[in-house]
C-alpha cells in the first residue's frame, strides 16, 4: 500500500508519525511524509497528487484547537467525494485522540496506550488495537502470531468472587494483557472438592473465593470482550488431577502449572507425603498432556525462592522437564523467575537463565516445543509502588535477553497487597513499554565473558548434579528422573536442598548459600567459602565414585 503522513495544523511533534511510518515500511508499504505543520488544505492537496491508500495524521497539542482541525477536514470530506477514497488514520495524544475518535472520520486511532501490534492490525485492515473477530484459544497459536512480541500474562483474584468479576471484565476491555491467570484463595487450592475442610478465616486468602466449577465460567463469561485473553489457573495443591479436567471444561485452560515436588509436606501448602505428591503430581502432568493442553512444570523457581543455589535451580530445571516430555507432554512452558534470590546481579541472573535455557532445550525434538516464560521475582519488588515500578520495567528489561514468547507481569504493588484491577492494567502498560525498548535492540550480554563463564560454569555443575541424582536410585529403574523413590530421597539426602528447608522435617536442610559476585553459590558453613557441587555432596557422604560425570 501507499501510505501518506503529515503531522497536521500548527504541530510540530512528528516523532509518533514517524514511528509509524517506520512500522509501516517494516511491513513492506511505500510512505511519504509531507512533514510538520502541515495545513489541511495542504495534507488534501497531498492526498489529491499521490493518490494514497491510506491517510495517516498526527496532532498532539491541545483538544480545543484539534476541534477547529477536525472540522475542517470533516467539511472537506463531505464536500469532494474523491478525497474520501483512503483510509484515513490518526495519531495524537489521549485528549486529542477522544476528539478524533467523535468525528468517526477514522478507521485506526492511536494514542500511544496501544499493544505493540496495533499497527500490524491497523494495516490490516482492522482498528487499531482491536482485533478482527474472536482470536485463538491456542496458546501456541497467539504466541506464533505475536513474536517476536511476547504475550503478556499477569494473575488476578479478589478477596469475593463479585469483585474478581468486575476486575476480570475491567482487564478483558483494557487489553493490557494476553493471558489472565486466575489466583483461586488458599481453601479453594487444598479443599476445593472437600468443602468440608475449609477454614471459613481463610476465605478471599490469598486469591478468589471460587467454590464451584460455575465461579469458574462466570469469570470466562467476562473476559470474552476485549482481547479475550487467554485463562489459566493455579492447580490446585492437592486433587490436581481433577483439578486439571475442570480447568479444561471450564476456562478452556492455555496451559496447566503443576510442580514436580511441591504442594506437599515439603512446603507446607498441603499435607501429602513428598513421595505421593511426586506421584499424584506426574498423573496431573501426564492428564493436562493427555487434554492436549501444554504444561509448565514449576518446579525450579519454587526451589530458588528457598535459596537453594544457582546450580540446584538448573538441576531441577531439567529434572521438571525431562518428566513433562516423559509423561506426553508436547508444548512445554518453562519459567524463568529473574531477581530471585534477592541480591543476584542481572549479569549473573541472565548467565544463569541462559544456561537453564540450554538446559531444558536439549530435551527438544520433533514431538517437545519449549516456550520461554520470564518473570520478576516478587521477593525482589520494594513496597514503595515508585520503587517498585522502576524494579519491574528494568527486571522485564533484562529477562527480554531470553527472547521471550511469554511476560509473566508480577505487579508494583504486590510487595504490599493483592493487585487490584486497575494495578494489574498499570503494571501490564509498563511491562510493554519495556518490552518495546528491548525490541529495538539490546547489547548481547554473553558478550561478555564474566558472563559467558558463569554460564560454562553453571552448565557443567548441573549435570554433575542431575548425574548424581539418577545415581541416587535406591531400585532398578529404567529412568530414575521420573522414579518418585529416587526424587524423594535425592530430597532426603540433600542432593536437592536448600538453605529454606531447614527445620522443616523432610529436606536435609543443610546446605547454605550466599551471593558471591553477583551469584548464589553453595557455601561452607563454617568458613563461608564457595564449594563446587562435588565439594557439597562429599560433605553429605556421597561416595567420590559416585561423583563420576555421565553424560544426560
Amino acid at each position: 500500500m501507499k501510505i501518506l503522513g503529515a503531522a497536521i495544523g500548527n504541530c510540530v511533534h512528528v516523532a509518533g508519525i514517524q514511528s509509524f511510518l517506520s512500522a509501516a515500511e517494516a511491513q513492506g508499504h511505500a510512505t511519504s511524509f509531507m512533514g510538520p505543520a502541515v495545513p489541511v488544505k495542504a495534507l488534501l492537496e497531498g492526498v489529491r497528487r499521490e493518490e494514497p491508500d491510506i491517510v495517516a495524521v498526527s496532532y498532539r497539542l491541545g483538544p480545543e484547537s484539534a476541534e477547529a482541525l477536525m472540522a475542517e477536514l470533516r467539511a472537506a470530506l463531505d464536500a469532494d467525494p474523491a478525497l474520501r477514497r483512503p483510509r484515513y488514520f490518526f495519531g495524537g495524544t489521549p485528549p486529542v485522540a477522544r476528539v478524533a475518535r467523535d468525528t468517526g472520520m477514522f478507521q485506526a486511532v492511536f494514542d500511544g496506550s496501544e499493544p505493540p501490534d496495533a499497527v500490524v492490525v491497523a494495516l490490516r485492515g482492522g482498528a487499531a488495537a482491536v482485533p478482527t473477530g474472536v482470536p485463538s484459544s491456542d496458546l501456541v497459536t497467539r504466541v506464533e502470531a505475536s513474536f517476536p512480541v511476547p504475550l503478556i500474562r499477569h494473575h488476578y483474584g479478589q478477596p469475593s468472587m463479585r469483585d474478581t468479576l468486575l476486575g476480570a471484565r475491567r482487564i478483558a476491555e483494557s487489553r493490557a494483557l494476553d493471558i489472565l491467570s486466575i489466583a483461586p484463595d488458599q481453601n479453594a487450592q487444598e479443599s476445593f472438592y472437600r468443602p468440608h475442610e475449609m477454614d471459613p478465616r481463610l476465605d478471599g486468602a490469598g486469591g478468589a473465593p471460587i467454590r464451584t466449577p460455575d465461579d469458574l465460567r462466570a469469570i470466562r463469561e467476562e473476559t470474552r470482550r476485549g482481547n479475550f485473553p487467554l485463562l489459566r489457573c493455579y492447580s490446585g495443591t492437592r486433587d490436581l488431577t481433577r483439578w486439571a479436567d475442570m480447568l479444561k471444561e471450564t476456562i478452556d485452560v492455555a496451559w496447566g502449572a503443576v510442580p514436580l515436588m511441591w504442594y506437599s509436606e515439603l512446603d507446607g501448602r498441603s499435607k501429602r507425603p513428598l513421595k505421593d505428591a511426586i506421584a499424584e503430581n506426574q498423573l496431573a502432568i501426564r492428564r493436562y498432556a493427555e487434554l492436549g493442553v501444554p504444561v509448565e512444570v514449576n518446579e525450579s523457581h519454587q526451589w530458588a525462592l528457598r535459596d537453594c543455589g544457582d546450580t540446584v535451580e538448573l538441576a531441577t530445571a531439567y529434572i521438571a522437564a525431562h518428566n513433562a516430555r516423559a509423561l506426553g507432554v508436547k508444548t512445554y512452558v518453562c519459567q524463568f523467575m529473574f531477581d530471585t534470590p534477592r541480591g543476584i546481579s542481572p549479569s549473573m541472573d541472565i548467565a544463569k537463565m541462559s544456561a537453564k535455557l540450554d538446559l531444558v532445550e536439549s530435551l527438544s525434538n520433533g514431538g517437545f516445543k519449549v516456550l520461554r516464560m520470564v518473570r520478576t521475582g516478587l521477593a525482589s519488588l520494594s513496597t514503595s509502588p515508585q520503587v517498585a515500578k522502576g524494579q519491574m520495567a528494568a527486571s522485564v528489561y533484562a529477562a527480554m535477553a531470553l527472547r521471550p514468547h511469554i511476560v509473566h507481569v508480577v505487579g508494583f504493588s504486590e510487595a504490599d497487597h493483592v493487585a487490584t484491577a486497575d494495578e494489574v492494567v498499570e503494571s501490564c502498560t509498563i511491562a510493554r513499554g519495556a518490552v518495546q525498548r528491548a525490541l529495538l535492540g539490546m547489547p548481547d550480554p554473553l558478550a561478555d565473558p564474566a558472563v559467558a563463564a558463569r554460564k560454562a560454569q553453571l552448565t557443567k555443575e548441573a549435570r554433575f548434579l542431575v548425574d548424581a541424582v539418577k545415581r541416587a536410585a535406591t531400585r532398578r529403574t529404567d529412568d530414575p528422573l521420573t522414579d518418585p523413590e529416587t526424587l524423594h530421597w535425592a530430597v532426603k539426602d540433600g542432593l536437592l536442598d536448600a538453605p529454606g528447608l531447614t527445620g522443616g522435617g523432610v529436606a536435609k536442610g543443610r546446605m547454605a548459600t550466599a551471593i558471591v559476585g553477583g551469584a548464589c553459590v553453595a557455601v561452607d558453613r563454617a568458613t563461608g567459602k564457595p564449594l563446587t557441587e562435588a565439594e557439597r555432596l562429599c560433605s553429605l557422604g556421597v561416595a567420590e565414585k559416585d561423583l563420576d560425570m555421565a553424560e544426560m
